[in-house]
C-alpha cells in the first residue's frame, strides 16, 4: 500500500514537472505523451517506438512523441484517468481496466471464446466486431485506435502438470481482478485469488498461491519461471491490450494528420504484434533452458467444457452482449470446424 502512494507521489510530481517544462518551451511542438506499464524490452515498447519513428518523420515540425514505460506516469488506472482528461495523450489500458467505463469490454474475458490464436487476430481485426466497442468510451473522455497482443493465457504452477481440470481442484491460483476469471476458476474446481500482477512472484515462492495463468512471457519478463516450474497449455484466454487516446486530442486533428495518425497507430500494432511473436518464442527457449521449466500440452476440450456454463452466464447477466457474441462465433466457425478436425487427424 505505501509503495503504491509513493509511487502515485512520484507520479503527481513528475508529470507537474513535465507540464511545467512543456509550458516553458519556446518550440511550438505538441508534446504527444505515451504511457504503459511495460518494460523498454517488451513487444509494446517496441510497437510504440515505431510510432514515434513514422509520426515525427512525417509531422516531426509540429509534434515530439515521448514514451513513458514501466509505470512512469502512474499506475495503469492513473493513466487511463489522465488520458480521460487529456493531461496524457495515449495510454495502453488492460482489457479489464476498461470494464468499468464500456461493459462491452467483457465479451474478450470469456474464456475459450475463440478456438485458437488465427481466430481470435480474425475477429480483433474486424471492425464490423469490435468498433462498436472500441468506439463506445468517447462519452469517457477516449477511444481505442489500436489493439496489442497479450498472448495466450496458460496455467503455470510449482506443483506439477494440468493435464486435466481435476488437477486444479484444491489449487490457489491467482487470477486478474474481474468477476469473469474468479468464476472461470471456480469453475475449473480451483480457488481463485486475485491480487496485483506485481504480487505475483513472492505469492508463488511463499506458497501463499501454488501457481497463476498468464502467457509465456510472465516466466522470463517477471521470473514466475524461478518459482512455477510447470507451464500448462491450456490456452483458455486471449485477451488483448488496448491503446486509448484522449478524444480531444484526435478531434483537434485535422484530416490530413487524423490519416497519418491511424497509419501510425496501425503501423504501433503490427509492429507489436510481430515482436510479440518472436519474444514469446524466446521466452519459451529460455525459461525451458535456463529455469528449468517443463511444459505440456493437455487436451482443452475438457477444460472448454467445464467453463462453457460462463459464456451463458455473462449474456444472461449482459444480454447487449449477446449481437457482438453472436458475430464471433459466426467468424470462428470457420476456425473451429478446421482446429477439430485437426485433432481428429491427430487421433
Amino acid at each position: 500500500m505505501f509503495r503504491r502512494k509513493w509511487q502515485k507521489l512520484i507520479a503527481i510530481i513528475l508529470f507537474l514537472s513535465l507540464f511545467l517544462v512543456g509550458c516553458g518551451q519556446s518550440s511550438e511542438k505538441k508534446i504527444i505523451r505515451i504511457g504503459h506499464n511495460q518494460s523498454q524490452n517488451h513487444p509494446t515498447h517496441v510497437g510504440m517506438e515505431a510510432f514515434e519513428e513514422y509520426i515525427e518523420s512525417e509531422l516531426g515540425d509540429k509534434y515530439d512523441v515521448q514514451i513513458y514505460p514501466s509505470e512512469l506516469l502512474g499506475t495503469q488506472t492513473n493513466m487511463v484517468q489522465l488520458t480521460q482528461t487529456g493531461a496524457i495523450e495515449i495510454t495502453v489500458a488492460s482489457n479489464s481496466a476498461l470494464e468499468t467505463f464500456n461493459d462491452s469490454f467483457e465479451i474478450f474475458n470469456l474464456p475459450y471464446l475463440f478456438p485458437n490464436h488465427d481466430a481470435y487476430k480474425a475477429v480483433m481485426n474486424d471492425p464490423e466486431i469490435v468498433a462498436p466497442i472500441f468506439n463506445g468510451t468517447s462519452e469517457s473522455g477516449f477511444v481505442t485506435k489500436a489493439w496489442l497482443d497479450a498472448g495466450i493465457r496458460n496455467f503455470y504452477v510449482s506443483t506439477g502438470p494440468i493435464e486435466t481440470p481435476d488437477d486444479l481442484a484444491g489449487l490457489k491460483i491467482r487470477v486478474q481482478q474481474s468477476p469473469t476469471n474468479v468464476r472461470m476458476m471456480e469453475l475449473l474446481g480451483g480457488s481463485a485469488t486475485p491480487m496485483g500482477f506485481g504480487d505475483v512472484y513472492t505469492a508463488i515462492q511463499s506458497k501463499v498461491i501454488d501457481g497463476a495463468e498468464n502467457n509465456e512471457l510472465a516466466l522470463t519478463e517477471n521470473g514466475h519461471g524461478d518459482v512455477a516450474k510447470y507451464y500448462s497449455y491450456t490456452m483458455h484466454q486471449m485477451i488483448p491490450d488496448e491503446v486509448i487516446v484522449n478524444t480531444d486530442f484526435l478531434d483537434n486533428l485535422d484530416d490530413d494528420e487524423k490519416a497519418i495518425f491511424d497509419k501510425g497507430f496501425k503501423i504501433m500494432q503490427d509492429t507489436q504484434h510481430q515482436a510479440w511473436e518472436e519474444k514469446v518464442v524466446e521466452a519459451k527457449e529460455t525459461a525451458a533452458k535456463e529455469k528449468g521449466v517443463q511444459y505440456n500440452y493437455p487436451d482443452t476440450e475438457p477444460f472448454r467444457q467445464a467453463v462453457l456454463p460462463l459464456h451463458d452466464e455473462v449474456l444472461a447477466k449482459n444480454p447487449k452482449l449477446q449481437d457482438t457474441y453472436d458475430k464471433i462465433q459466426a467468424k470462428t466457425e470457420s476456425y473451429r470446424k478446421a482446429e477439430q478436425a485437426d485433432k481428429e487427424d491427430a487421433q
